[in-house]
């Protein structure tokens, strides 16, 4: 029988859950520098887009950066992570450089996609981070999938499949889900429900108590952080997942609330279906950079000489960034057919006959 995390718990304080209580000061100051390097690269990226160094689009993660951070803190060696087109800040919370990051938004070669997928597209296997997917929803089924596998091969993992809130409408998502419940598959499903599902309301879009709670119809136990801006609450709820996941092969859908400051894209003219005040309110009330090192100041975690260090930092290496990319070379002609089809960079272990590409 599903059910939500806490109902049946004492009540909840994310600050004192185990997975917070034993984190030493250097691993605070981590999670603090990994925030402010987002929201660095993220202003950084924003500035280039504007000045025509960067085409397609450009999804930002200015305000949920406790997410990305959170959830990859609480990661094991095999926990696996794949996500949407918002995906800047997974990329650099898994280890990826901001260069490569910055290069695949120029579209150089020395991009991590090579300069082929542009910013829906980041990927880095080696950092067990699958993308990076631009079909609203089409990265859920792969993530039951890369969870089926770890099952499949006796691993004690999961993979966190992220996406928004736009997406949990989606028909593939709730086939996800149905069979993540029938095989019970390691799997945590995380919506980052930043309240609007491109420029529509979650309340125009979706007809539910709660965007987690439908994994109930599926007997999946699901929970909700209910202040995505706390990245005490994210690990703490994330790390039960991960729990469940590793112990006893069992999916979960998680639900962050969270709150984007740009629009869907930077194209996207957001101030149609918000206020600037709103916007302007939370920024005030709840920026997660702010609320964390307010937090960790008091507690002597922080001074005002390393804030102002760590942020001094975070803005020198989204610079460096910048020229990295803007030095680096574009992909060449021949390069188009390349990591295309595995038999094509595999010459020798072709089978197949006939045409693989038609020029």
């Amino acid at each position: 029988m599903s059910k939500k995390f806490d109902e049946e718990d004492p009540p909840y304080n994310a600050r004192q859950a185990p997975i917070n209580t034993k984190l030493e000061k250097n691993e605070l100051i981590k999670l603090y520098r990994d925030m402010v390097r987002i929201r660095r690269f993220e202003e950084r990226c924003l500035r280039a887009y504007q000045s025509g160094k960067i085409g397609g689009f450009l999804h930002l993660y200015i305000g949920q950066e406790p997410v990305a951070v959170g959830c990859v803190s609480v990661m094991g060696e095999n926990d696996h992570i794949i996500t949407a087109y918002r995906d800047h800040g997974h990329a650099l919370a898994v280890g990826m450089s901001m260069n490569e990051c910055m290069a695949e938004l120029y579209g150089k070669y020395t991009g991590c996609s090579k300069g082929k997928g542009g910013s829906m597209h980041y990927f880095d296997p080696t950092r067990n981070f699958w993308g990076g997917h631009g079909i609203v929803g089409g990265q859920v089924p792969l993530g039951a999938g890369i969870a089926y596998a770890l099952k499949f091969k006796g691993l004690k993992g999961s993979c966190m499949t992220f996406m928004g809130d736009g997406a949990v409408n989606q028909g593939a998502v709730h086939e996800a889900y149905n069979i993540a419940a029938l095989w019970s598959l390691p799997v945590i499903f995380i919506i980052e429900n930043n309240g609007y599902s491109m420029g529509t309301s979650q309340a125009r879009s979706s007809a539910a108590l709660s965007l987690a709670q439908r994994g109930e119809a599926y007997g999946m136990n699901w929970d909700i952080v209910e202040n995505g801006s706390d990245i005490f609450e994210v690990r703490s709820k994330v790390a039960k997942a991960l729990e469940l996941a590793h112990e006893k092969s069992l999916p979960t859908v998680l639900e962050v609330r969270t709150y984007r400051y740009r629009g869907h894209s930077v194209s996207d003219p957001d101030t149609t279906y918000r206020e600037k005040t709103e916007v302007e309110e939370y920024k005030k009330t709840r920026d997660p950079l702010m609320a964390f090192q307010n937090e960790l100041l008091s507690g002597k975690v922080l001074t005002n000489e390393l804030v102002k260090s760590i942020d001094e930092a975070a803005r020198a290496e989204a610079e460096t960034s910048v020229q990295f990319a803007e030095q680096s070379p574009f992909p060449t002609i021949e390069d188009i057919k390349k990591d295309v089809y595995w038999e094509t960079d595999n010459p020798a272990g072709r089978q197949s006959v006939g045409c693989l590409f038609f020029d």
